[in-house]
């Protein structure tokens, strides 16, 4: 029992950061940049394809089987996003936030209808299978998905933390402000797109490598809508809640899965999966109502020349200059 229950707990975690690292990809874009990507599906999908061009064996009828190291495919996921993310960003970050919306979601649709009839290359609705495992052990697969998870983590934080953070962070607040001060908010705008777009390329080349298997199936809108799911429940604009949000809506999903499946009777099973999305969709209603900004909120500099944010309270600070007025702090 301790075994199997060691083996799922692996199972899920791995599958939960590998979306994690496409939520901090996503968080970026939006959470930092105001960039509304319904595409992510679709980067997805190119990095799932990447890796399996890359190190899946040779087959008869398909392209590629390159027979590759994983970490080949890896990197190649994340290049081919990249560079997809450059060729659609520079005429479609042009346009205002609904028409970008517009633009991702089609570009998702259309990468998903690729995958299904280019048989040749992507295996067609029969997908592309046999892909090589990163290592034989499965919890060694978590640790190295946890790293990158880390890894990824780490350096996003260091990058927001600089000028080039702030002026990310200026873009999204007021895009002339921004411009008027000298900086070139569709550079900024690209370069966030790109690197997000990395990351979640990343993130498909994971789980595909992981499950070993890729289709088109895998890479429906629904897919974007979960992305996003865990990214608002854990907190735009903060990348400790962008993986909090990764592992809480996947427990939901797999939790509320077998919970239905252990409570409800037999007749009941087949419509198990509507009752599970209407479970899931109350659960994060409630937790949205009690915590609206997130399980790990966006941390508000505030200059301390300015009123603090609704509800925070005025705090002394440390080492004042001694005339007894409060300063405000910046919010957590």
């Amino acid at each position: 029992m301790i075994a199997h229950f060691a083996s799922y707990a692996t199972f899920f975690l791995t599958l939960a950061l590998a979306d994690g690292i496409a939520c901090l990809g996503l968080n970026l874009q939006w959470g930092w940049t105001g960039l509304f990507n319904a595409g992510v599906a679709g980067f997805y999908a190119i990095g799932a394809y990447a890796t399996a061009l890359l190190t899946a064996p040779a087959q008869p009828g398909l392209l590629g089987g390159g027979g590759l190291p994983f970490w080949v495919g890896w990197l190649g996921a994340a290049v081919l996003s990249a560079a997809v993310a450059l060729a659609i960003g520079r005429p479609v970050l042009r346009l205002r936030a609904d028409f970008l919306a517009i633009v991702t979601f089609g570009f998702a649709v259309s990468v998903q209808l690729v995958a299904l009839n280019a048989t040749a290359l992507t295996g067609g609705a029969f997908g592309r299978s046999f892909l090589p495992h990163p290592f034989a052990s499965a919890p060694a697969t978590l640790a190295l998905v946890a790293g990158l998870a880390l890894l990824a983590w780490v350096g996003l934080e260091r990058l927001v933390a600089s000028p080039w953070g702030r002026a990310l962070r200026a873009v999204r607040e007021d895009e002339g402000a921004a411009a008027a001060l000298g900086k070139n908010p569709a550079a900024l705008r690209l370069q966030s797109f790109v690197l997000g777009a990395a990351l979640i390329g990343l993130a498909g080349a994971i789980r595909a490598q992981f499950i070993g298997f890729v289709a088109p199936e895998d890479f429906l809108p629904v897919l974007t809508f979960r992305i996003w799911v865990m990214l608002i429940v854990g907190g735009a604009g903060n990348f400790t809640g962008a993986l909090a949000g990764a592992v809480v809506v996947s427990a939901l999903w797999s939790g509320s899965g077998a919970a239905l499946t252990a409570l409800l009777p037999p007749a009941w099973q087949v419509r198990g999966a509507a009752v599970q999305v209407v479970a899931i969709g109350v659960g994060i209603a409630l937790l949205l109502l009690f915590r609206p900004r997130g399980l790990v909120a966006e941390r508000v500099r505030v200059s301390r020349h300015l009123p603090p944010p609704p509800g925070s309270g005025p705090r002394r600070e440390r080492g004042g200059d001694g005339d007894g007025r409060r300063h405000p702090r910046s919010g957590g």
